[in-house]
């Protein structure tokens, strides 16, 4: 056996006897048992959460996120359920909140919240930029929308963090493929620009290439490059013919790395904006 069990079940079926459990066993909750040298994946966490319940609460927020597909979600994430409070439990975040059951969906045995509510309390429960981040990857993996959660918005309405969540839900993007570009973009909204465009197609007849997020009108592009650009040798080489694709359609491609800050990046934006003499329309910043 290789998931969690109730102890007292499994011995009770004939599953396992008391020494096993003792010995090839260790304790994750009361009366929850998981084999010693099991990796506590997150699916295994929120499986041994969920038995810890007596199998009545639902699996929600990040681990949620993650069960429904999305990624960027650490293994060792607090496992957030719904459920009747019990004495605090490291490694639990135990949400004593109203659900309907419209709101629950099954992702192999466990109950966990439905996309649109798992959207919901990503958005009024973590802090801003952390929540467009898994809203991100979330809607990447599933194409669940802001729209989606506009039902609860209003069923809710008035309850703890709705205001603040549609904040967060009004800048979810698909587009985002990684937590970087995700910053990156809130970095260029929260610096007074308008909202980018992401996923961008470059295409001349024949070839294809797509820039992270830009602004179509001026062609002013921006991508984040990760660690493996400096050491994959094979990157590098795919990423001379597509900057060269990029540069022939008329775009200003800007590169951006982790070291570069906040100012620099946006003084960047703004000088790629002067050469084009384009002035972007006003907008308001997404904070």
């Amino acid at each position: 056996m290789s998931e969690p069990v109730i102890g007292s079940e499994a011995v009770t079926a004939g599953a396992l006897t008391r020494a096993q459990l003792r010995w090839q066993y260790a304790a994750i909750h009361p009366g929850v048992y998981i084999p010693k040298h099991a990796e506590r994946t997150l699916l295994l966490r929120a499986h041994a959460a969920w038995l810890w319940t007596g199998r009545r609460g639902i699996i929600a927020g990040r681990a949620a996120a993650a069960l429904h597909g999305a990624k960027w979600v650490d293994a060792t994430t607090p496992i957030e359920i719904i459920t009747a409070h019990g004495r605090r439990r490291d490694g639990l975040i135990v949400r004593e909140e109203r659900i309907g059951d419209d709101e629950v969906v099954r992702v192999g045995e466990l109950p966990v919240t439905s996309l649109a509510r798992t959207a919901f309390d990503l958005a009024r429960h973590l802090p801003r930029d952390v929540a467009v981040v898994h809203l991100d990857s979330l809607s990447a993996a599933t194409g669940v929308t802001a729209a989606d959660t506009n039902g609860l918005a209003q069923r809710y309405r008035g309850g703890r963090g709705v205001r603040r969540s549609l904040t967060a839900l009004a800048l979810m993007d698909a587009g985002a493929a990684s937590p970087q570009e995700t910053r990156l973009r809130l970095t260029l909204i929260d610096g007074g620009l308008p909202k980018p465009r992401t996923q961008i197609r470059v295409f001349d007849g024949y070839s294809e290439a797509f820039i992270d997020m830009g602004y179509d009108e001026p062609k002013v592009g921006l991508e984040y490059e990760g660690a493996h650009y400096a050491t994959n040798r094979g990157q590098y080489v795919h990423d001379i013919g597509r900057a060269e694709l990029i540069e022939r359609e008329g775009w200003i491609d800007l590169r951006v790395v982790a070291e570069h800050s906040r100012r620099y990046i946006l003084h960047r934006v703004r000088e790629a904006f002067a050469r084009r003499g384009w002035t972007p329309p006003s907008s308001t910043s997404g904070s």
